[in-house]
C-alpha cells in the first residue's frame, strides 16, 4: 500500500468546518498520482508512452467527515488488472487508525494516438504490486438513470474544470452535481460513472432526479447523452 500523511486544511472544509466530499476525492486522486510518480510510471512516463489512465467509475463511502486541523493518512493500492482495466482501492484514516472513508475505482488505460484502450506495458505490470481487495460491497460501475429526470439550466465548461489531460477532471463533475443537493443533505455514499470527456468550450446540461435519500445527476450534452452520471446517497 502507498500512503501519505496530511492535515485537514481550512481550504478543504465546508461551512460546518468538516472536510468536503470533493476534498476527499482530491486526496484519493493525489495519492494514486503520487504512487505512480514514485514508481516511475507517472505523468512523464505516460506522456512518453502516449497513454493516459482515464477513470471509468468511483464508489466512495464516508463513515465520518474529519474536521479542520485533524491529522489523516491517505492510502491506496491496486488490486487487479484485466486487459486495459485497472482496479484500485483507497482509504482515509485518522491518526488513531479510525477508518473515515474508503473507495473503489475502475480505470481504463487509453492509447492517445489510436483513441482506444491499450494494454498495460510490461513495466507497469512489474512495478505495481497488487494487494488484496478492500472488503467492501462493490456495486456495478454502470449507473442506471431514473426514467423521470428534470432538465435544469445549462452552464459552460470553465477553464478551471480542465486537468492535464485537457478535459474536465473527474472530481469537477462531482462538484457540479453537489450543487443540486437539498440543504442539509450529508453525503454518505457517492457513485460516479464517466461516459465521455467534456472539454473547454462544451456546455453541460444537468438532468436531476431526487428520491427519499438519493439524488442522481446526469451531466450531459445538449442531446442528453451523459458526460458523467453522479449518484449521491444521504448518510444514514
Amino acid at each position: 500500500m502507498y500512503s501519505f500523511d496530511s492535515r485537514i486544511r481550512y481550504s478543504e472544509v465546508d461551512s460546518q468546518g468538516k472536510i468536503t466530499l470533493t476534498a476527499i476525492l482530491d486526496y484519493f486522486q493525489d495519492c494514486s498520482t503520487f504512487h505512480s510518480e514514485d514508481l516511475g510510471v507517472g505523468l512523464s512516463y505516460l506522456a512518453k508512452e502516449k497513454v493516459v489512465w482515464v477513470l471509468s467509475s468511483w464508489q466512495i463511502e464516508v463513515k465520518r467527515y474529519p474536521e479542520f486541523g485533524e491529522l489523516v493518512t491517505v492510502g491506496t493500492w491496486p488490486y487487479g488488472f484485466q486487459s486495459f482495466f485497472g482496479y484500485r482501492n483507497f482509504t482515509l484514516e485518522s491518526d488513531k487508525g479510525e477508518l473515515l472513508a474508503y473507495a473503489n475505482s475502475v480505470w481504463v488505460l487509453l492509447d492517445l494516438k489510436k483513441g482506444r484502450p491499450a494494454k498495460l506495458s510490461p513495466k507497469m505490470l512489474e512495478v505495481y504490486q497488487l494487494s488484496p481487495q478492500l472488503p467492501m460491497e462493490c456495486e456495478s460501475r454502470k449507473i442506471l438513470l431514473p426514467q423521470q429526470m428534470e432538465k435544469l439550466e445549462s452552464f459552460p465548461v470553465h477553464k478551471y474544470h480542465i486537468d492535464t489531460n485537457q478535459h474536465v477532471n473527474n472530481g469537477k463533475y462531482v462538484s457540479m452535481a453537489w450543487e443540486y443537493l437539498p440543504r442539509g443533505f450529508q453525503i454518505g455514499k457517492m457513485r460516479a460513472e464517466y461516459r465521455k470527456a467534456a472539454v473547454y468550450g462544451d456546455r453541460i446540461y444537468p438532468f436531476v432526479a431526487s428520491m427519499e435519500d438519493k439524488v442522481t445527476v446526469n451531466l450531459a450534452d445538449e442531446g442528453g447523452r451523459p458526460y458523467a452520471i453522479v449518484e449521491l446517497e444521504e448518510m444514514k
